[in-house]
């Protein structure tokens, strides 16, 4: 009997414990606890989770300044034409801009991106990945341009089919640029004049070619392959070289009292 009645106090109070337990998660979920100093690390907002890209510019390209009005119209006219100047102009903007019309127009069949492979004052080591997810970092700053023009759905089809294609430097070696190739070198001051001549004696018959620096910017040592292309072939038939000045900068006034600021004129 004593066994009997212990059994009963037993299961009785293990009814208690499941009911307590059950009431306590209850309430838990019905008064959650909220603590300002404590984070949850796995919530994740939504829009985080959605890569950007900016909305495609349904206005035709316009130039801000009378320089950049020039510099359009010297590339719609001629074969080559040289950029040179301050960061900030709109040099890389405008061109990659044209590209992108003269493209989605049917007027060219491909867009070509190069740049050296020069790191400004930094050793980034070896970059993962293959060849393209290594130059991508190098060539952000054009597909920003041309999603904007284009629609980041329409870059990356033509990104995957050839019709944009984005490589160094080195790997235009062998290469002819035809009538119906839209091609940018930027940060050229970066060449040597050894590369800048290979890139030079790619040019086909009716292309487009661009070339974009910054003279005073170069990140290498040596003969600065931008400044002696320039030199060397201006006044050349079918070649333009157009150069913006301090007040051309449209990025921002800071950037324009940035450089001020670094390139003082030396007092003679």
């Amino acid at each position: 009997m004593a066994k009997k009645s212990h059994a009963r106090r037993s299961a009785n109070h293990q009814h208690f414990d499941d009911n307590n337990y059950s009431t306590s998660r209850h309430k838990s979920r019905k008064n959650p606890r909220t603590d300002d100093n404590i984070v949850d690390l796995k919530s994740r907002s939504q829009q985080l989770e959605t890569a950007y890209s900016p909305p495609r510019s349904p206005q035709p390209l316009r130039a801000k300044t009378k320089s950049q009005q020039e510099y359009i119209h010297a590339i719609n006219t001629h074969m080559l034409t040289f950029g040179i100047g301050p960061a900030g102009t709109g040099k890389s903007y405008c061109a990659g801009a044209l590209a992108a019309e003269a493209l989605e127009s049917g007027r060219i069949e491909r867009i070509i991106l190069t740049r050296p492979a020069v790191e400004s004052g930094e050793n980034l080591g070896f970059l993962p990945g293959d060849l393209d997810e290594k130059f991508s970092v190098y060539i952000d700053a054009f597909r920003d341009i041309l999603n904007e023009r284009l629609g980041a759905g329409t870059v990356d089809y033509c990104l995957r089919h050839g019709r944009i294609v984005a490589a160094p430097l080195a790997f235009m070696r062998g290469k002819t640029f035809n009538s119906k190739t839209f091609v940018i070198l930027d940060e050229a001051q970066n060449t040597s004049p050894a590369q800048m001549k290979m890139f030079l004696t790619r040019i086909g018959e009716d292309c487009k070619v661009v070339i974009n620096g910054d003279i005073k910017q170069s990140d290498i040592r040596g003969p600065n392959g931008l400044a002696d292309a320039v030199e060397r072939l201006q006044g050349l038939p079918n070649v333009y070289v157009h150069e913006f000045e301090r007040e051309d900068i449209v990025r921002s006034g800071l950037v324009r009292d940035i450089i001020d600021r670094y390139e003082v004129p030396e007092e003679s």
